[in-house]
């Protein structure tokens, strides 16, 4: 543990709570401004994220004024940081990298603040960084260490080759994905995502998370990605990546999966592409007899962009009544079949359809999908500890993904 942080700056880095909510977007813009004229830096991070329109300065915003309304209750946020240390074993962040990231930020606070940014606040926001950073390399030490040595596992990036593809609706493909080197895999939990170094030809290396559809304990992995309409990784991947295509992989890591003993039912609850954790969730649950009921709920818009429902349906008919699958289609076509509900899933159906407290709800899908049923469950009564979810984009982190 680094040593606790002195009275001086948790008073010092409180009172900057109004300057943040003022201005904390305009420094973390500043702030990846500085860093990304490094290029070795630049290429740590999903650039998707960034720029005018990216959603992570936001994000990085938030997480830093959340740091510091909680610097003297950094229990809150003990979440946060398993999903950063997370996000950062995926992206082979280390320990070396931290320095650049110290010396943006705070030339940022100055930047943006001026004056107002004295020799005081500078001090106690580097030493507020420095405490957070070492509790992130302790415990991204610890994530390392436990993928290299468990079986099948690696540390960095490992080739593999794809072995097959398979298009699964008409904006989902899935990539079967089999170490180059022959060597077992390491078993990941169902839910967790595997991390891409992507080499596209007139780009700068990319990095991408996609979340892993298959079954744990296998030789392969899977990975069901979705065409987006402006997305240079997704476009390449079903455009170009074909069987034989080799890939660099880091090892799976996220702090999103369905635990081995669930301890009452669950509710998987998914919008469009969000499903594909929910696979690998669904295989993990049926190769395990006797667990709690599941109920797998998915929304998406029509049977055209319907994907993996013949999976998900046969493992529940093999379930014996454990699992369940209810499919929301929100524009069914006229020879669509694969539905059992038109419309979006909707906090009435939920009500009258789920366990509400006496369940946990796993969530993934667009952010709106999250917002709107996450509220949700929340004013029907569900516990926020019973309310577990996941977001294909930046998260609200303080050394970003």
């Amino acid at each position: 543990m680094p040593r606790p942080l002195s009275p001086q700056t948790l008073a010092t880095v409180k009172a900057t709570v109004p300057a943040l909510e003022a201005h904390g977007l305009d420094i973390t813009r500043a702030m990846y401004a500085r860093l990304f004229r490094d290029p070795a830096m630049r290429d740590l991070f999903n650039q998707s994220h960034y720029g005018a329109t990216g959603s992570q300065p936001k994000a990085l915003a938030n997480a830093v004024l959340a740091y510091a309304r909680n610097i003297d209750n950094l229990g809150a946020l003990t979440g946060a940081v398993e999903r950063i240390a997370q996000k950062h074993v995926g992206l082979n962040i280390l320990p070396e990298h931290y320095p650049a990231v110290a010396e943006a930020l705070l030339g940022a606070i100055q930047e943006v603040l001026g004056a107002a940014a004295t020799p005081e606040i500078l001090a106690a926001w580097g030493e507020a960084y420095w405490f957070l950073a070492d509790l992130l390399i302790g415990r991204e030490a610890q994530i390392y260490d436990s993928q290299a040595s468990a079986p099948g596992g690696w540390r960095g990036w490992r080739d593999f080759v794809v072995a097959d593809r398979i298009r699964e609706s008409e904006v989902i493909t899935s990539f079967l994905l089999a170490p180059v080197d022959g060597d077992p895999v390491l078993r990941h939990r169902p839910g967790q995502y595997l991390t891409f170094w992507l080499e596209i030809p007139g780009q700068a290396p990319l990095k991408r998370n996609y979340s892993i559809s298959s079954a744990p304990g296998g030789t392969a992995y899977r990975i069901s990605v979705k065409r987006e309409p402006q997305g240079t990784a997704s476009g390449w991947l079903h455009d170009t990546v074909e069987k034989g295509t080799v890939l660099k992989v880091a090892a799976p890591a996220g702090d999103f999966f369905l635990p081995d003993a669930p301890p009452r039912p669950v509710v998987l609850l998914s919008g469009g592409v969000g499903q594909t954790p929910f696979l690998s969730m669904l295989q993990a649950a049926a190769a395990q007899p006797g667990g709690p009921a599941i109920h797998f709920v998915h929304g998406t818009l029509s049977g055209a962009t319907h994907a993996l429902g013949a999976e998900a349906r046969a493992l529940a008919a093999a379930s014996g009544g454990r699992i369940q699958v209810t499919t929301f289609y929100e524009c069914p076509r006229p020879q669509d079949h694969g539905h059992d509900v038109e419309g979006r899933i909707t906090a009435e159906w939920l009500a009258a359809n789920t366990p509400l407290a006496g369940a946990d709800y796993y969530l993934c899908g667009p952010r709106d999908f999250l917002r709107g049923l996450v509220s949700a469950l929340r004013r029907l009564g569900v516990p926020a500890a019973q309310i577990h979810h996941e977001f294909f984009g930046p998260a609200d982190e303080l050394l970003a993904a």
